[in-house]
């Protein structure tokens, strides 16, 4: 402090006679006489006095900037650390299920699908918000209960199983769904010859000479001259004079019952029995009745390369490679897997002003004949710089399936108007422009890829 005062009184007498010069001048130009010096006093002393309120209020100012300074520093000390990544938290692949959307940054979505027979529990789709956390709940794939609409009629007992059920049938009935009576065969033959052991009963068999397997010879025993006869399950009597057990198609008698079809995708009939197969992807699952996908990608049973996607369809897979666009006069760089922003424009470029801001890539597996309508997919602004905000739907094959209509101010929603028939590739893109006062402030397309299974599973 004290050099300061120094500079400063040393200033103030250089100030003290610069003005007293200047006086002098100010009445010579005038053409007056240079005034007294009680006068020249007076005018220095109001100068001091006003120098000396401009270095107080100056260092009142240096004073009050030091303290803002320092309060400034001890809240910066204060602050957490910024997080290292600017994303929200990876999430989970329900059990059961499986999640579409790999990009963590704020604005992104991720969409849950359960395997067939199951049902969703939660949020359908949740969102990475600024905060960078989720939106929605995390979603689970819940068993559907099969038996909670009663499948097994006449008296039959029901068990719940994963992507199915069986029925414990009563005595008298049989099938899938005990639907059918169980046939009883009793086949009436006089015997002529005396009974053996004074009425007992006396087993008896008939010589078989078929060698198919799809052929049994019948168990059959003698009571009171009567012969009756019985076949394996899997099995009924025919043949001349009823002596030879054939086996029952069941992938012809049950094709259709209550419950459904027998299998879900194609029976083969075996000897006393049948057996459920898959299409190629699939796995039979426990129940031996329905199908499961493959997920390829989760078990990298796939040949895609490092710079392909793997996008696991139903009963398969796809690899992609995702660019980003050449558009005219405006340049884009890839920010993630599957999006693609523009680069800085240049001032005088307005082709490059109206070219899309961003282009996100996104892609889907639905089954066959999927009911509609319903929502695909969804699109929102996590953030609005505008005050409107406009969805449209482009171009794109399959585009006639489709429509773009607004779930609230700041989220428009892709339909599926009528079912698709599989397989197929539909592509599709959504526009959503962002406005002030009318005016374009930027376009963000979206590009969504729907691959449409051959199966209705």
């Amino acid at each position: 402090m004290y050099p300061f005062n120094d500079s400063m009184k040393m200033m103030n007498r250089r100030y003290t006679v610069l003005l007293s010069v200047f006086i002098c001048q100010v009445y010579t130009m005038l053409a007056q006489d240079c005034p007294s010096k009680q006068d020249l006093q007076n005018s220095i002393q109001q100068a001091q006095k006003l120098l000396s309120s401009q270095e107080a209020s100056y260092m009142q100012s240096l004073r009050t900037l030091r303290k803002k300074l320092n309060l400034l520093h001890d809240s910066v000390t204060r602050l957490p650390a910024k997080p290292k990544n600017l994303t929200c938290p990876n999430l989970d692949t329900p059990v059961n299920g499986r999640k579409l959307g790999k990009t963590l940054f704020p604005g992104h979505e991720v969409h849950f699908l359960c395997d067939v027979g199951y049902e969703l529990v939660g949020s359908e789709m949740r969102q990475c918000k600024d905060s960078l956390s989720w939106s929605g709940q995390q979603p689970v794939c819940k068993d559907i209960d099969e038996c909670l609409s009663s499948p097994c009629a006449n008296g039959g007992t029901c068990t719940d199983e994963v992507n199915g059920f069986s029925c414990f049938c009563a005595k008298g009935w049989a099938g899938p769904t005990c639907q059918s009576p169980t046939p009883t065969f009793f086949v009436s033959i006089m015997n002529t010859s005396p009974v053996v052991g004074g009425g007992a009963a006396a087993a008896s068999s008939f010589p078989l000479t078929h060698t198919s397997a799809f052929l049994r010879q019948p168990k059959c025993s003698q009571v009171q001259g009567t012969t009756h006869c019985t076949c394996e399950p899997g099995f009924t009597i025919s043949g001349r004079e009823n002596s030879v057990c054939t086996d029952i198609d069941e992938c012809k008698l049950f094709h259709n019952g209550q419950a459904g079809r027998l299998c879900l995708h194609a029976c083969v009939n075996t000897a006393g029995g049948y057996r459920c197969t898959c299409p190629a992807g699939y796995n039979v699952t426990r129940d031996g009745r329905n199908c499961k996908d493959i997920d390829e990608c989760g078990s990298r049973q796939n040949n895609c390369t490092r710079d392909q996607l793997c996008i696991n369809t139903y009963g398969g897979f796809q690899c992609v490679k995702v660019e980003c666009p050449q558009i005219r006069n405006a340049t884009y760089v890839k920010t993630s897997p599957t999006r693609c922003e523009r680069n800085p424009c240049p001032a005088d470029s307005r082709s490059c002003s109206q070219a899309p801001n961003s282009v996100s890539y996104h892609h889907m597996s639905v089954v066959s004949n999927l009911s509609a309508p319903r929502v695909i997919f969804r699109v929102s602004a996590v953030r609005m710089m505008g005050d409107t905000l406009r969805f449209a739907l482009l171009g794109g094959r399959g585009r006639r399936y489709f429509t773009v209509q607004r779930s609230d101010r700041q989220t428009g929603e892709l339909l599926l108007t009528s079912p698709v028939q599989g397989p197929a590739t539909l592509d599709v893109e959504v526009e959503m422009s962002e406005l002030e006062r009318r005016e374009l402030l930027g376009r963000y397309i979206t590009k969504i890829t729907i691959f449409v299974s051959p199966y209705e599973f």
